[in-house]
């Protein structure tokens, strides 16, 4: 008699020399090199800023001086996107916190300007003219800027027009200086001849008595909530019910699509109701004449009582007549 077959070996990893997924181990993943982080940000970086998204490429900046503190192209790249968006004391603190000052002096003067701070701005400009020289474009410009800001129109004025000889036409530096000139121009034209001419318009009765006249005086600010206070009380409790309060600020976020508020007529109140049982559901349904009965309807004629037979007409008791061949 035959041997019975043995049983099916099973495919163990001693006997095949493979190891099943089970029998695997997941190796950790291992940092990535500081070199590596740093291209990986650079290049989002790159992509931020060529995208316009000026504020994730700030915080990108402060990644990567996180990483490299003394990282030249972060820092500079950093402070102009602080310029782009206006922030002016944040990019006058990395400017302060360089080792090298000197080496962005233009731009923290153009930062004192944009403070409000012409007098440490006219101070760092008359620095960077004595290292530089008066020729440069920048400098020009922003002292034009500064004596605009000061008051001194005709050197702005004489400033701009340098500027203007030497622009490009047709060029967005071009027009931004021929406006800049025109505002300077107006205000040498008012005070020149435009002043004058509003003094002589004035009667005889006011310009006599304007050069003698004391100069007016500021009122306190005690007398002006003693008047606020006065026009406050004075006003009816009728006048403080007619004042409505202000309309409530409508969020944009939580409209639904297509909706413009205000424009947009509001929903039916009744929507959730049935049809037949809406205020409205009878409204426009035009009652119909008597001219045509509707279905199941029927008339009745009253036929009178005959003497005689008992019989009916045919006609009167709506029997069937024979057909007309």
């Amino acid at each position: 008699m035959a041997p019975k077959p043995s049983a099916k070996s099973t495919n163990s990893p001693t006997s095949t020399g493979k190891a099943s997924w089970k029998d695997h181990k997941s190796t950790p993943r291992q940092p990535l090199s500081t070199q590596e982080r740093l291209r990986r940000l650079f290049t989002s970086l790159c992509a931020q800023i060529d995208g316009g998204h000026f504020g994730n490429a700030v915080k990108t900046c402060d990644k990567i001086l996180r990483l490299e503190p003394k990282d030249s192209d972060a820092r500079q790249t950093k402070l102009f996107l602080l310029l782009q968006t206006e922030q002016y004391n944040a990019a006058l603190d990395l400017i302060n916190s360089n080792d090298d000052k000197d080496k962005h002096a233009y731009e923290r003067a153009y930062c004192l300007y944009r403070l409000q701070r012409e007098a440490e701005a006219r101070e760092t400009l008359e620095v960077i003219k004595k290292e530089k020289g008066e020729d440069d474009r920048g400098i020009v410009h922003l002292e034009a800027q500064l004596n605009y800001r000061e008051g001194s129109y005709q050197d702005a004025f004489e400033l701009y027009n340098q500027l203007l000889d030497t622009a490009e036409p047709n060029s967005e530096e071009h027009s931004d200086i021929l406006t800049n000139l025109q505002a300077a121009q107006k205000h040498l034209d008012f005070i020149d001849t435009g002043f004058l001419q509003a003094v002589d318009a004035l009667p005889s009765s006011i310009t006599s008595t304007l050069q003698s006249a004391p100069p007016p005086v500021r009122q306190q600010a005690s007398a002006a909530s003693t008047l606020v206070s006065a026009s406050a009380s004075s006003k009816t409790p009728a006048d403080n019910q007619d004042s409505k309060p202000a309309p409530k600020k409508v969020r944009m976020k939580r409209v639904p699509a297509g909706v413009i508020p205000g424009v947009t007529p509001p929903p039916d109140p009744e929507r959730w109701l049935k049809k037949s049982e809406r205020s409205t559901f009878h409204q426009g349904k035009r009652r119909r004449g008597g001219g045509g009965a509707t279905q199941g309807s029927a008339t009745v004629e009253s036929v009178p009582p005959q003497t005689g037979s008992g019989s009916h007409s045919s006609k009167g008791a709506g029997g069937k007549g024979k057909k007309k061949r």
